[in-house]
């Protein structure tokens, strides 16, 4: 897996891709994962982030993230 993010990283630079864009990227990705990963069940998510509720409710809107609940 750190292969393969080196090389990501080397494209990014590669393409002039700035470090704010790749990092808010890179959170947005993560965020949505974990919020898959539990169902959209947001304290879960939170926790297995390692942030607070109210931060990933903050992350959700500034990101324009889908933050529904899904079931099963």
């Amino acid at each position: 897996m750190k292969d393969e993010l080196v090389a990501l990283v080397h494209q990014m630079v590669d393409r002039g891709i700035l470090l704010d864009e790749a990092l808010a990227e890179f959170e947005k990705c993560f965020i949505q994962r974990a919020l898959d990963h539990h169902h959209g069940h947001q304290l879960r998510a939170a926790r297995a982030l390692g942030i607070h509720r109210n931060t990933l409710r903050r992350k959700l809107g500034l990101y324009q993230l889908d933050h529904k609940p899904r079931r099963r």
